[in-house]
């Protein structure tokens, strides 16, 4: 493996942070709801922060499979996306500090990429790590948004109930990174919020409303979420005026209502996966409320995860 710490540019000027928490949301995985992605921006528009570190993407993007986006116009070439991996130093509403990984995940060198962050995460005396993305389930959005929380200790998790028992999934630079910290000894842990399937495809402020709440719990930081409240209401009551616009779309969150509540009055070993048998799937959602999701999804901003 080539040197890890070469994948880096660490800012020289690195004040005494005290045992830090460090976030990560990493762009390219599932992230239902965009739920990680709004978390990651209203961190970053809210709080004082800077940029403790520069990954170099270079090293670690298929530009060919992720083709940033450039803008054109009428005869010249107006704006390139640059892609970026970037470690920042944030502050919460009470000046803590606290870390934030955010950027690209990379699509090559994955171990060299996980063995420089824990580089970093020994350098600068992390204490804790909170991985955060949205999952698709099938849930109503009437119901209660549930997370699925996991750590490389139980007792980091402790008063978190399990929603599934085992389960194959492909793998993410985000998951790796917990396993690999707890495997060098660190503490490690990540918040996947439940998003109704049917509204995966479109912004949902509410999960990413719970996932700053779970991290805030988690990390001891002030992290206030209001403007996120305020937008998942009126998420919620746009989703409940179109819902009540269509009877089939109806029809199919009132039988997700039921299940839901059947399964947490019994609380079987079942999960709420969805695509589980007993649980419609998005073709079942039919035409109607595929073109729901179609309206719901312009509001995003075409960047994967």
């Amino acid at each position: 493996m080539l040197d890890p710490q070469e994948l880096y540019r660490l800012d020289p000027d690195v004040p005494d942070l005290d045992r830090p928490v460090m976030v990560h949301a990493l762009r390219g995985f599932i992230d239902a709801g965009s739920a990680g992605r709004i978390v990651r921006d209203h961190l970053l528009e809210s709080f004082e922060h800077r940029v403790l570190a520069t990954f170099d993407i270079d090293q670690l993007l298929d530009y060919r499979s992720r083709r940033p986006i450039m803008v054109f116009v009428e005869d010249h070439w107006e704006s390139y996306d640059e892609p970026e991996l970037l470690l920042h130093l944030v502050r919460d509403a009470t000046g803590t500090p606290f870390l934030l990984l955010e950027g690209a995940e990379p699509d090559v060198q994955w171990e060299r990429f996980l063995a420089a962050v824990e580089v970093l995460v020994r350098r600068l005396g992390v204490r804790l790590s909170i991985g955060i993305h949205g999952i698709p389930m099938g849930l109503p959005h009437t119901r209660p948004t549930g997370v699925t929380a996991h750590a490389t200790k139980p007792e980091l998790i402790s008063g978190h109930e399990p929603w599934i028992g085992t389960v194959h999934v492909p793998g993410s630079v985000g998951n790796l990174l917990e396993y690999r910290l707890g495997r060098a000894g660190h503490d490690a842990m990540g918040f996947a919020v439940h998003v109704p399937h049917y509204l995966a495809a479109a912004e949902y402020p509410d999960a990413a409303k719970v996932l700053l709440e779970q991290v805030s719990q988690a990390a001891g930081l002030q992290l206030p979420a209001a403007e996120l409240a305020v937008a998942a209401e009126r998420t919620r009551a746009e989703i409940d005026e179109q819902v009540s616009a269509s009877e089939d779309v109806a029809a199919v969150v009132a039988a997700l209502e039921q299940q839901y509540d059947a399964y947490v009055g019994a609380r079987s070993e079942d999960n709420l996966l969805a695509g589980r048998a007993s649980f419609p799937t998005a073709d079942e959602l039919g035409a109607e409320l595929e073109r729901f999701l179609a309206d719901q999804g312009k509001s995003g901003d075409g960047r994967d995860g």
